[in-house]
């Protein structure tokens, strides 16, 4: 496509691999199992904002994460824990597929 958001970035990567994800990110949220943030490994997803699950990124490893935040930002590898997102930071969580 053209452009992704964040959701339907993190399905359509999940999909190469076979696992099918809804493309909603407060869904992907309900289908992923949660994991300490100590036990994170490249391929699980981090969500943010809250309890209210608006956006989800890929972890990459080596505290990165590749982001769609936007359709004008494009996508990005940026630090999943940067000032911006630690604030928002919701948990992460595991496909199991």
């Amino acid at each position: 496509p053209n452009s992704w958001d964040c959701s339907k970035l993190t399905a359509a990567a999940w999909a190469q691999s076979g696992v099918g994800l809804t493309a909603l990110s407060y869904t992907q949220w309900d289908q992923t199992k949660r994991v300490p943030v100590s036990e994170i490994q490249p391929g699980d997803l981090v969500f943010y904002f809250g309890s209210d699950v608006h956006h989800v990124a890929i972890y990459v490893g080596n505290g990165k994460m590749v982001s769609a935040s936007n359709p004008s930002d494009g996508v990005e590898i940026i630090d999943f824990l940067g000032p911006w997102y630690k604030e928002r930071f919701s948990g992460v969580g595991r496909v199991i597929g």
